[in-house]
């Protein structure tokens, strides 16, 4: 019996071999190949030491065929319809001539880490589009709705040639903002007629949005929609300016029968026109990049101090004396920071 998808046979048959040279993931991923790109965003989200490398160096050499593409988050309460809403955005755009790259979020789980990853799933017509890459990732317990390698992922999808990159994030929150230094554009849901909308969102995601589209606006639910979307007017009204200088726009769409979601992208549009016209556009992108190096190193800091055998041999220990309360947190960090002997080469 032939498998359902087979190019989860070919993903799963590759992994369990060596991992590629660099060389080859690079010129297979400028080539727009799916399979090595997926497979090159796996290793970057790898713990082993040996497939980061190969991801750093991938993401190194990639770097200066990435950049040319509008970057967009989508964000906003479970059940809102961000898949839904994805997918039939997606399949306007790809057949517009657009090559889109999804990467979606899901919760890991605390006690396995492992996450369902069912965005595949839900956005099956986008998945078979030839012009279409999803790639779903954990969090991994990173906050921000996002998983750790995010922005390496977005590079990449790049150099790979698609001109579209949206991140669905895995919910809405205050932590959400943390994909705003990653994107371009920050799209967010949101609903009619499910409770006190403006206190069920963080000010934080408003203050943020470059647009709020009110979904499901739709049969009956149509006026509570225009409803909501002068309710959240009215409250962008008494938020202050923003850095780009932007009007975020506040729309109804409806992602069951495609109503106003041509407008949805024709606000990401005008921002891009906008922001590039008066050089915001660029400067924020160099803004993000100084930023990302400043979390980079933090997560490498991180990940050397854990690793450290001095720490490991100390920690079990420390902590059970924090645990008993014979010592506190703060003298804790401090004992074991004293411990910490990072290589230098």
């Amino acid at each position: 019996m032939p498998p359902l998808n087979p190019s989860l046979t070919d993903q799963s048959t590759t992994g369990r071999r060596e991992h590629r040279a660099t060389d080859e993931y690079v010129n297979s991923i400028l080539d727009g190949d799916r399979v090595a790109l997926s497979q090159a965003i796996t290793l970057l989200e790898s713990t082993r030491p040996d497939h980061r490398d190969v991801a750093r160096s991938v993401v190194e050499q990639c770097l200066p065929h990435s950049g040319d593409s509008i970057r967009v988050a989508v964000t906003g309460v479970p059940g809102v319809g961000k898949s839904t809403f994805i997918e039939t955005l997606g399949q306007r755009l790809v057949s517009d001539g657009h090559r889109l790259a999804v990467l979606t979020v899901d919760p890991s789980s605390e006690r396995s880490k492992g996450s369902i990853l069912g965005d595949k799933t839900r956005m099956g017509t986008l998945a078979s589009e030839e012009d279409a890459f999803i790639r779903p990732s954990p969090t991994a317990g990173t906050l921000g709705g996002v998983a750790p390698r995010t922005r390496e992922a977005i590079l990449l999808c790049e150099s790979a040639g698609y001109d579209i990159v949206f991140v669905e994030t895995v919910g809405v929150g205050q932590s959400e903002i943390t994909v705003r230094s990653m994107v371009d554009f920050f799209l967010l849901l949101a609903l009619a007629g499910a409770g006190d909308e403006l206190q069920g969102i963080k000010r934080g995601i408003v203050e943020v949005a470059d647009a709020i589209a009110i979904n499901k606006a739709d049969g009956e639910n149509r006026e509570p929609a225009e409803t909501a979307r002068a309710d959240y007017e009215k409250a962008l009204r008494l938020l202050s300016d923003t850095d780009s200088g932007w009007e975020p726009p506040v729309l109804t769409c409806s992602a069951q029968t495609g109503a106003g979601i041509g407008e949805v992208w024709g606000a990401v549009e005008r921002y891009r026109a906008y922001t590039q016209e008066t050089g915001f556009f660029e400067e924020q992108r160099r803004r993000q990049a100084k930023r990302w190096m400043k979390q980079a190193i933090e997560q490498r800091l991180r990940d050397d101090f854990f690793a450290d055998p001095e720490v490991q041999a100390a920690l079990d220990d420390i902590e059970k004396e924090v645990q008993q309360g014979h010592l506190s947190s703060l003298a804790a960090a401090e004992r074991l920071l004293s411990i910490y002997q990072p290589t230098r080469e």
